[in-house]
């Protein structure tokens, strides 16, 4: 089993930056792939960005070129560091985790950390 534990989140207005951090506890070997979900009201929920074990990355469109997603392997933890934040930003975001090497980890999920984003 592995819990996540999203933080980070808040109320920022456009053009700022924000840094979410997700940490993963519990019982496993390895989490080969951690990554970011968003879900926005009235939206499905869709991927921000992942990072497997080898640092392959995937991300949206929407968020290439303002998002880094990073890791800390010994702790793992799985950053998002949001920057020329826009209000079309704004949604839940949930960490994934998944012990498969994939760029779409679905298998573990935390409960969601709120961004806010003012225009």
């Amino acid at each position: 089993q592995v819990q996540l534990v999203e933080s980070g989140g808040g109320l920022v207005q456009a053009g700022r930056s924000l840094r979410l951090s997700c940490a993963a506890s519990g019982t496993f070997v390895t989490i080969n792939a951690m990554g970011w979900y968003r879900q926005a009201p009235g939206k499905q929920r869709e991927l921000v960005a992942a990072i497997t074990l080898s640092a392959n990355t995937n991300y949206a469109d929407s968020v290439k070129g303002r998002f880094t997603i990073s890791r800390d392997y010994a702790k793992n933890t799985v950053f998002l560091q949001m920057n020329s934040l826009k209000p079309e930003d704004t949604a839940v975001y949930y960490c994934a985790a998944d012990l498969v090497n994939t760029l779409l980890p679905r298998e573990y999920w935390g409960k969601g950390t709120l961004v806010t984003v003012s225009s």
